[in-house]
C-alpha cells in the first residue's frame, strides 16, 4: 500500500476520469434510492461515491488517500479483510478496482457480504495477475446478476 501513499497527491489526476466513468455504469445499474446506505471498500480519495446522493461511507488502509476522502464522506482507516462495521449495515457495497490489492480477497469478499444486505458492485482489473481467480471468488461468494466490461475492468453486479 506504500505505492498509494506515494501517489496520493496526484491520485485523482491519474484516476478521476476512469473512476467516474465506472461509477456512472454502476449508478445506472444499482438504481439506488436516497434511503440507501453505501459502503465503498477501498475508497481511496472517495471518487467512487461522488455521484451518490445518499448516506455513504468509505474504508481504505491508506491514510494519505483518506485525508482527501474525508472532505467527501465519513471514512475509516482499515482493511477490507476486517471491516469495522456491524453485520447488515449497508444496503449497497461497492469495491471498484481494489480487490486485486487485498491480501486475502476471499476474506474481503466475505466481509463485504457480512456488512451488506444484498446489492454489491465489484470491479476486477482485467490485467490483474489473479484475474481469473478473483472472478471465481466473486462468483463463489455472491450470486452474479450482471456482468459489464469497461476498458480496464469487469464490473460484477451481485446479490
Amino acid at each position: 500500500m506504500r505505492y498509494y501513499a506515494q501517489i496520493a497527491q496526484g491520485y485523482e489526476e491519474l484516476h478521476r476520469e476512469e473512476q467516474l466513468s465506472k461509477l456512472k455504469l454502476v449508478l445506472d445499474r444499482l438504481q439506488y434510492q436516497k434511503t440507501d446506505k453505501v459502503l465503498d471498500v477501498g475508497c481511496g480519495t472517495g471518487l467512487s461515491t461522488l455521484l451518490f446522493s445518499c448516506p455513504k461511507f468509505g474504508v481504505d488502509p491508506t491514510f494519505e488517500l483518506l485525508q482527501q476522502a474525508k472532505s467527501r464522506l465519513p471514512v475509516a482507516q482499515g482493511i477490507a479483510e476486517q471491516l469495522p462495521f456491524k453485520d447488515n449495515s449497508f444496503t449497497i457495497v461497492i469495491c471498484l478496482t481494489a480487490l486485486h490489492n487485498f491480501t486475502d480477497p476471499q476474506r474481503a469478499l466475505l466481509e463485504m457480504k457480512r456488512v451488506g444486505t444484498g446489492r454489491f458492485a465489484i470491479s476486477i482489473l482485467k490485467r490483474a495477475k489473479a484475474f481469473e481467480q478473483l472472478m471465481t471468488l466473486v462468483s463463489q461468494t455472491f450470486k452474479v446478476k450482471e456482468m459489464l466490461e469497461d476498458p480496464r475492468d469487469v464490473i460484477l453486479f451481485c446479490e
